[in-house]
């Protein structure tokens, strides 16, 4: 499948350097709401945008997780396609028609109903697969929510 340049130009984090990404939620969010909306260290504990940077550079799956909250809450884009969201944020095309909008509001409050939600659906799919699993030795401990990775 080929995609036109244009199309791909449409991406909000075409040409924008991680660093800026980072200051601009930052500046708009502060780190308090970034850290309760992605759970990243990076955010929490003594936080600085150039610290933050420098983790995300090295690794790929935090980067696409802030680069995914840049495109669909700081940017209110709608979610990508199935095939679409497959790809890293970077390499997404957006559709000509969809422009970015203005960033969600989101709230400390918001961010805990959201964790609590992620949590109670953790513990319902833990014991969907109990109860078809034997003496199993996995651990009790949910893994952690992504609310971009199931954009359903």
């Amino acid at each position: 499948m080929t995609h036109s340049t244009e199309q791909y130009q449409n991406n909000p984090l075409h040409g924008q350097s991680l660093e800026k990404i980072v200051t601009e939620l930052v500046e708009h969010y502060g780190f308090d709401i970034l850290s309760a909306y992605l759970n990243l260290n990076c955010f929490k504990n003594n936080p600085s945008v150039k610290a933050s940077t420098k983790f995300l550079k090295k690794t790929d799956w935090a980067r696409h997780k802030v680069e995914s909250f840049y495109l669909y809450q700081f940017k209110s884009l709608p979610r990508a396609s199935d095939e679409q969201f497959e790809l890293p944020p970077r390499d997404r095309i957006i559709p000509m028609d969809q422009k970015a909008g203005e960033p969600k509001e989101l709230s400390l409050e918001d961010a805990e109903r959201l964790r609590e939600k992620r949590m109670r659906k953790a513990q319902q799919r833990d014991r969907g697969n109990k109860r078809g699993r034997s003496n199993s030795r996995r651990s009790e401990k949910p893994l952690p929510a992504d609310p971009w990775a199931n954009h359903r």
